[in-house]
């Protein structure tokens, strides 16, 4: 094989680096703010028709108003099910049910909620952090296993240098998110 066939695939690297940050956003909407917002519910499953189902797939979420989100739930035979999911999630909110709709009505956070959440997000992105990390790692690896095969010092550092461009970017994406985050945790 000549060495021009050597790559390294940097898309491939980029696509995992993306992965962390699209799992980060994930856990951030699963986070409770003050503000009401029907991704809340994005983490939550509930035994619909023998699977486990999410539930803006058994009724139409709205927010109405700062701090409320409701559901209107199609079939009137999940009602009890999309409530009981909600208060066994973890939200800390309590559902009140209203003929086929469910209200979700948002409490305000307090000062010691609000610290623990921005707590949260960091232990998030710091995780988020080490999965960049970690895609770093392997495309080094690559490279070291490309010069094995004889790719050239000149390639090497390119595709390292590129590898590392990924890596920064990636993490300042992080620390941007996160920084938003703990706005929006922190505001009022």
């Amino acid at each position: 094989m000549s060495h021009d066939e050597i790559e390294i695939d940097l898309d491939d690297l980029s696509r995992r680096m993306d992965g962390a940050m699209t799992a980060l956003k994930m856990e951030f909407a699963s986070l409770r703010t003050g503000r009401a917002s029907a991704q809340i519910l994005d983490p939550i499953q509930v035994e619909a028709y023998g699977q486990m189902t999410p539930i803006n797939q058994l009724g139409t979420v709205n927010v109405p108003e700062p701090r409320m989100v409701v559901i209107n739930v199609w079939d009137k035979g999940m009602i009890n099910k999309v409530e009981k999911a909600i208060r066994e999630s973890g939200l800390g909110i309590n559902p009140v049910t209203d003929g086929p709709l469910i209200r979700l009505p948002i409490p305000e956070l307090n000062e010691e909620r609000r610290r623990e959440l921005t707590r949260v997000a960091a232990q998030y992105a710091e995780s988020a952090k080490v999965a960049i990390r970690n895609v770093r790692r392997d495309g080094m690896d690559q490279i070291k296993k490309a010069k094995g095969s004889g790719m050239s010092e000149d390639d090497q550092k390119m595709y390292a240098d590129e590898v590392q461009e990924l890596t920064d970017k990636a993490i300042a994406q992080v620390d941007k998110a996160l920084e938003s985050k703990q706005q929006e945790i922190m505001q009022v």
